[in-house]
């Protein structure tokens, strides 16, 4: 009896305790790949904040050619490619435009018949300038000859050997032709100033024609399409899918071809408009070719934003590398501050900058992680500043652990 109440005792004070004891179990953690995810150790020390971006590399000059008359291209003379160096004489392309060749050649016979008219009338006017001249030599003549026997008959008169009417005759004759003698030689004046006033008008129609011949035989030039700089070829046309073809009609401002010059180039940024809000001029970047890193500094910031993204353009200081040419995929970084005693941890998966995130932090003492709400600041390339949650020496698990989100305690194997 004492036996069975023991028993009964003893299974009475078990049962609870055993009970108890479950209850107070934590569930089993899910297991997880250690080699699976990304691991990384909480630090103090300095920081460098950076942002990153793809791009290409871009001329920094670009000309293009546009066409400066209607014309029917009649031969290309060089096409796009990297042996295709020019200058700013080269031909590119040859237009041929039968009117424009007509329209010179017609501007070229006005230009001579209207200096044909010119000497015309310089001789018309000079042989009326003579007539006139001619005239007021005559009256000059005749004045003379009146006022000589003016001054006899007064002579005469003053000696009683001529009537006075004759004297008053002859002295009206002289005064008459002495007046028509000025008169003579004012118009003699004037017809030398209406000479030069004439042949000047007609000087200013022959530099009309001149000039409208001259811009006819610059646009017939102009068929002749020069690069007009030094530099490489890239392409012929507005884009690479409507090139210029021989036998193509063209009208005036219509793209003809594409001159850079390759050896001045600088990098296109597409930085994340999140990020972008912390670049200024003359920050400090680093552009991979894929085939060397070539330093550089902020030149420009595009100040719109297109498909999320801002356009950075960044200005190349260094030697670039073999291979480096327009339109080559870049990769670029641009730090933008360095901060000297800050905590940081590797970036997390889902940390975005300023923002509470929970974060798997390894117990040192087990193979289990626990799940830490940290609170994170300033954000760099593949760093990032911890603010609260955690303490350097850590370990935290920077991977995607969106599929573990309904448990806060996992075992690493």
């Amino acid at each position: 009896m004492i036996r069975r109440i023991t028993i009964g005792v003893i299974v009475a004070i078990a049962i609870p305790a055993i009970t108890w004891g479950v209850m107070r179990l934590k569930p089993a953690a899910p297991t997880v790949e250690r080699a699976t995810v990304w691991v990384d150790t909480v630090k103090r020390g300095p920081m460098v904040r950076q942002v990153r971006g793809l791009g290409t590399l871009v001329p920094e000059e670009i000309l293009w050619i546009p066409a400066l008359t209607d014309g029917r291209v009649e031969q290309i003379m060089l096409r796009p490619g990297g042996e295709a160096q020019v200058k700013p004489d080269t031909v590119i392309l040859k237009l041929s435009n039968p009117e424009l060749q007509l329209a010179l050649s017609d501007a070229e016979w006005q230009v001579k018949v209207a200096e044909a008219n010119l000497t015309d009338l310089r001789v018309k006017l000079e042989q009326q300038r003579l007539d006139l001249t001619s005239n007021a030599a005559k009256v000059q003549s005749d004045y003379v000859k009146a006022k000589l026997e003016a001054d006899l008959e007064q002579k005469l008169g003053s000696n009683g050997l001529t009537s006075e009417l004759k004297m008053k005759l002859t002295r009206a004759t002289a005064d008459e032709l002495g007046n028509r003698y000025e008169i003579e030689k004012k118009r003699v004046e004037i017809s030398g100033e209406s000479l030069d006033a004439q042949l000047a008008a007609q000087r200013v129609q022959v530099e009309k024609l001149r000039a409208a011949w001259q811009l006819k035989k610059e646009q017939v030039a102009q068929l002749y399409v020069r690069a007009g700089t030094t530099g490489v070829l890239q392409q012929l046309g507005a884009t690479p899918l409507t090139p210029i073809e021989v036998g193509q009609r063209v009208t005036q401002g219509t793209i003809l071809a594409k001159i850079a010059q390759p050896w001045k180039l600088k990098a296109e940024l597409k930085i994340a408009e999140t990020q972008a809000k912390d670049i200024t001029n003359g920050q400090i970047a680093s552009i991979d070719t894929r085939n060397g890193v070539v330093p550089g500094r902020v030149a420009r910031i595009d100040p719109a934003v297109q498909n999320g993204t801002v356009t950075v353009d960044v200005r190349l200081e260094g030697e670039l590398p073999q291979g480096a040419r327009p339109d080559l995929s870049v990769d670029g970084t641009i730090e933008l501050e360095r901060l000297n005693d800050v905590l940081y941890v590797g970036r997390p998966v889902i940390g975005q900058p300023n923002s509470m995130v929970g974060l798997f932090k390894l117990d040192p003492q087990s193979r289990e992680a626990n799940r830490t709400t940290v609170r994170l600041g300033r954000s760099s390339v593949n760093t990032i500043e911890v603010l609260d949650g955690l303490k350097v020496g850590d370990q935290v698990i920077l991977s995607d652990m969106s599929a573990w989100d309904a448990h806060n305690r996992i075992e690493l194997r």
